[in-house]
């Protein structure tokens, strides 16, 4: 009697364990997620606020479509007082009848020099001894500076919005073709971000390990030594 009694303990006690793990289980899935679980399980489109990327617009999950535009930096090191003056006139004049709004953005780029690093390489062809030197050297400089990142340049965007509704793209082009020509007119060059372009942009902005490399193939960015270059 007592033999059967120690295994009719443990099966109760597995049944009524069982049962309490059952209903645990049961009450956790009707809990509430938690504020920081949520934010956790949240994607990177979630995150960002974007729907889709199609052609020139970007969609969000608010409803509304955006138009990016580049502006190209320029050089006003060489300017006169007067000129810079003139210029900056000119844009106030250009931008004052303006009366929608528009977000501005510079954000930091790595640069890509591997084009300067070719043409070093190329004029190892006709050098001499002693600029061979030089040129190594400094190819060897470059293309260090070139991997590490350290040379950035600035970037500057405009991001122009609209609540989403039948053909409001047409009118957000226009308006954005206009703000572009007001920069061009002076000199400043200025385009539409196309889809490419787009995504681009927010992997600079939002991705921080995202670097200046193209495209998937790393002979587009990162320098490699011809066979020359030693000889």
């Amino acid at each position: 009697m007592q033999g059967l009694l120690f295994p009719i303990i443990m099966l109760a006690v597995t049944l009524v364990g069982g049962g309490l793990l059952l209903l645990f289980l049961k009450t956790a899935k009707k809990r509430p997620v938690s504020d920081e679980a949520a934010i956790s399980m949240q994607t990177a489109q979630q995150f960002i606020n974007v729907r889709d990327v199609k052609d020139k617009y970007l969609y969000t999950k608010d409803e509304l479509v955006l138009i990016f535009l580049r502006i190209h930096s320029i050089s006003i090191d060489l300017f006169s007082k007067a000129e810079k003056s003139v210029l900056i006139r000119q844009l106030t004049a250009e931008l004052s009848d303006i009366q929608y709004p528009f977000k501005f953005m510079a954000v930091s780029r790595p640069v890509d020099i591997s084009p300067l690093i070719a043409d070093m390489q190329g004029m190892l062809k006709t050098a001499d001894d002693r600029r061979k030197e030089l040129l190594r050297q400094e190819i060897l400089q470059m293309s260090s500076y070139a991997l590490s990142g350290e040379i950035v340049e600035r970037q500057f965007y405009i991001s122009m919005w609209d609540r989403y509704e039948d053909g409001v793209e047409k009118d957000l082009f226009k308006r954005a073709s206009l703000l572009a020509e007001k920069f061009t007119t002076n000199g400043i060059g200025c385009d539409v971000l196309a889809e490419k372009e787009i995504v681009r942009l927010l992997n600079l902005v939002n991705n921080p390990s995202y670097t200046h490399l193209e495209d998937t193939e790393f002979e587009a960015s990162i320098p490699m030594l011809k066979e020359d270059f030693y000889a």
